[in-house]
Order: structure tokens, then C-alpha cells, then sequence
């Protein structure tokens, strides 16, 4: 089998478009439709075992794609990478800075160094990683960014400096469109809500049965695919959405829109999406 995509075959061909955090998720899930469209994708991230699982994957696909090791918050190693992709591939024409990651804790109980840790993970990182490509490189091309945020509005209770890092890198995406339209430079970002990804499987097994329960606050009634975020990253950084600029997507289903004061009745009519032809179900999630 390959990817489903929607989108029509050879969308990203002859590009080059660069994946942090590609080795697992919703970075391994783009990766794959990005590769299936024609892309050659630069996988990049701090494990190189992940990273070679997924070129191996895409490759045994009929895809092409390139790992690169990298701790996206370590400046001058941002830029070596940028530099050595750039003198490997010809046309690199955008970035998805998907990279991130956050552990959960009441605010009273986070201390300064994971505090940093994390904004450094999810808010620094997808900086140094967007100004070194659009410095080396987009500010002369032009090309199109899109950044991993979250569903934070209304606060993120329990992972508050998810939840900052997150929003800030909103007010970024915001800032660097503006800057950098005149270049030819349009970023945007993707808010995804629950989707049924990797991570889940990551938290600790207290929270396994609030996981489980996430459903039930979608109007939907269920949790969303790494394909259903896939889709709208590659929107963004196809031609299609050569008039966007600055904004941030959300893909949660409604999730973020309702209140507690109105109730969910039972929900009919949504099939999910899943074009992704080697996803599989989260442990926390198998019934």
C-alpha cells in the first residue's frame, strides 16, 4: 500500500521540504505524505535511530529522504544543519517545525530548569530553526514555513509551560509573516487538538483513563488522525494557500470552541480521515 493522500500526485515534486521532529507522530505521518506527493523530505531530530526507521519506511515506499541529527535548541547546530541540507538538496522550498515535546505538571510544581527545557523545545527551537532557513536561504527564495502549536487557548492546565511555549510561538508565526511576506515567505501554524498519535502513549499511566475520556468534549465524539493534521500542513505549504499568511489553524474537531455549559449529545455523520497507510492505534487508545 502507499500514503492516501488527497492531494494530486506529484504536488511537492522536485522540493525539498525540511521535518523536525520526523521520526515518530505527526512529523513521521507528514513526512510520509510529503514523500508520497513528490517531496524529498529532510527528516531531522535529536534520535538518529528514529530518523533512519522513517527514511527506511519512506524509501521501502518508493519515497526519498534524508536524516539529519540535530538538537533544535543548539543555535550554532541549527545552522550547521541548515547549511548542510542546503549544500545537499537543491530547492528547498519550506520548513515544518513539528519538533517538541512537554511533560505534565501543576504549575507549583515546575521548576526553573523544566520550565526552560520545554519553551526551549517548543518555542526556541521552531525559532532558530525558521530564522536559519529563512536567513541561508527562503529571504531569497521565498518558500513556506508551518509550525506545531497546540490546543492552548483558554490556558493549558497542567502543562502551563507547554501551554506559554505554545502561544508563543502563535505571536511568532504572527511576527515572522508580517517580516517576512515581502520575501515571498508566508507562515503559518497548526493547532492540532487530541489526535491519536505516538505521544499519547508517552504520559505516565495515571493519566491513561483521562486520555481515554478526551472523546467525549469533541463534538464529534472522537479523537483525531495524524492524517487529518497531514493533510493541512501540506495545504499550507502547497500553492494552494499562497494567500495565507500569519495564521494558525485549528484541528480539534470544535473541541476548543464549546464550554462545559453546553452539552455534547451523541454525534453521527463524521467518518475520520486516515490516508496513512502505516498508522497505528496508541496502546492507550486500544480498547
Amino acid at each position: 500500500m502507499s500514503y492516501q493522500s488527497i492531494f494530486r500526485p506529484c504536488l511537492f515534486a522536485g522540493q525539498t521540504l525540511i521535518v523536525t521532529g520526523g521520526g515518530s507522530g505527526i512529523g513521521r505521518c507528514t513526512a510520509h505524505e510529503l514523500a508520497s506527493l513528490g517531496a524529498t523530505v529532510a527528516l531531522v531530530g535529536r534520535k538518529a535511530d528514529k530518523l533512519e526507521a522513517v527514511r527506511a519506511e519512506i524509501a521501502e515506499d518508493g519515497g526519498q529522504a534524508h536524516t539529519y541529527t540535530c538538537d533544535i535548541r543548539d543555535e550554532a547546530v541549527v545552522a550547521d544543519t541548515i547549511r548542510t541540507i542546503l549544500s545537499e538538496h537543491d530547492n528547498v522550498t519550506g520548513l515544518l517545525n513539528n519538533a517538541g515535546g512537554q511533560y505534565p505538571s501543576p504549575l507549583a510544581s515546575i521548576n526553573q530548569k523544566g520550565w526552560e527545557t520545554v519553551v526551549r523545545t517548543n518555542l526556541t527551537g521552531g525559532f532558530l530553526m525558521a530564522r536559519e532557513l529563512y536567513n541561508q536561504h527562503l529571504s531569497k527564495t521565498g518558500g513556506a514555513i508551518v509550525n506545531i502549536v497546540a490546543d492552548m487557548w483558554g490556558g493549558m492546565p497542567g502543562m502551563g509551560h507547554s501551554g506559554a511555549a505554545r502561544a508563543g510561538m502563535v505571536n511568532f508565526t504572527q511576527t515572522a509573516a508580517v517580516e517576512w511576506g515581502c520575501s515571498g515567505v508566508r507562515v503559518n501554524a497548526v493547532a492540532p487538538g487530541w489526535i491519536a498519535s505516538s505521544g499519547m502513549d508517552t504520559y505516565p499511566e495515571q493519566m491513561q483513563q483521562w486520555i481515554r475520556g478526551l472523546r467525549d468534549a469533541v463534538p464529534f465524539k472522537r479523537i483525531g488522525t495524524e492524517s487529518e493534521v497531514s493533510a493541512a500542513i501540506c495545504f499550507l505549504l502547497s500553492p494552494g494557500s499562497a494567500f495565507i499568511n500569519g495564521d494558525t489553524l485549528r484541528i480539534d474537531g470544535g473541541a476548543s470552541q464549546g464550554t462545559a455549559v453546553w452539552p455534547l449529545p451523541k454525534a453521527k455523520n463524521n467518518e475520520p480521515f486516515n490516508g496513512f497507510h502505516r498508522a497505528t492505534t496508541p496502546k492507550v487508545l486500544q480498547d
